[in-house]
């Protein structure tokens, strides 16, 4: 019965080997301390070098893994590849590929610049995708991969002065749910995360504004925001065996904001 009903051995990650962008910091940095806890170990890729290692060595004291880290603009295809060649020669393997970067610009459309629309849709939608571009040909030979992509309740539901970002969280889902059939016959899983408010570097400038924190109270069931330990489970859990029956789904982390 153990072998045909595993339970919970069925999120363990030891051996396995991550890529994390944008894990630096925030719901990146969260994702990648989750995964490294159940046993995995980890590639952190950001922008900033120093960012980068930092993390890389909290994790690595933390959880006892590997942790390395890699400068890289994810906007950039050239970069993306070498991302990629630098796990494979590290590791040997890529197994998970967390797609966690990211930006916001704020404002209305009468406000926003074009410069500040494709910005945007450059880091959370062009990224996304040379990485995976860039690593799926990897789990393609290994015949085997977990890929999970940040998108966003907005990527789900529409907000006020939010086009940008709006528009590429709602690319990341369909980009999800395409690549999540596309790549099915590789045995690769693509999904992915939803959250909804939670209080990262991001939300920070916008947290004490009085609208936005009535906003959060009636917008999710708990009338609160995210703490970012919230959104570890859904990454072990998405990066383990655990979800080997899903894909091109989207996991909402939302505080009930769909919901309701």
């Amino acid at each position: 019965m153990k072998d045909n009903l595993p339970g919970i051995k069925l999120f363990d990650l030891s051996g396995k080997k991550a890529i994390v962008t944008g894990g630096s910091k925030g719901l990146g940095l969260a994702m990648a301390a989750g995964l490294a806890s159940a046993g995995a170990d980890l590639l952190i890729v950001n922008r900033k070098e120093k960012d980068g290692q930092v993390s890389a060595e909290a994790i690595k004291e933390a959880f006892g893994v590997e942790a390395l880290s890699f400068a890289a603009d994810i906007t950039d295809q050239e970069q993306t590849a070498a991302m990629a060649d630098f796990a494979m020669k590290a590791f040997g393997q890529i197994d998970i590929l967390i797609n966690s970067a990211g930006i916001n610009i704020r404002g209305s459309i009468a406000e926003l610049s074009l410069e500040d629309f494709n910005q945007v849709m450059a880091v959370n939608v062009t990224g996304t995708w040379l990485c995976i571009k860039s690593v799926a040909p990897r789990m393609k030979t290994a015949g085997s991969g977990k890929i999970i992509n940040l998108a966003s309740t907005l990527g789900l539901v529409g907000l006020a002065d939010r086009t940008p970002y709006t528009s590429s969280k709602g690319a990341v889902v369909q980009m999800t749910r395409a690549l999540g059939i596309e790549l099915a016959p590789f045995n690769i899983n693509v999904n992915g995360i939803c959250p909804g408010p939670f209080l990262t570097e991001m939300n920070i400038p916008v947290a004490d504004d009085p609208a936005t924190k009535k906003f959060i109270i009636g917008a999710t069931a708990f009338g609160r925001w995210g703490k970012l330990k919230e959104i570890q489970g859904a990454a072990i859990f998405l990066a383990s065996e655990a979800a080997s029956y899903m894909t091109g789904s989207m996991l909402t982390v939302d505080g009930g904001w769909t919901a309701k």
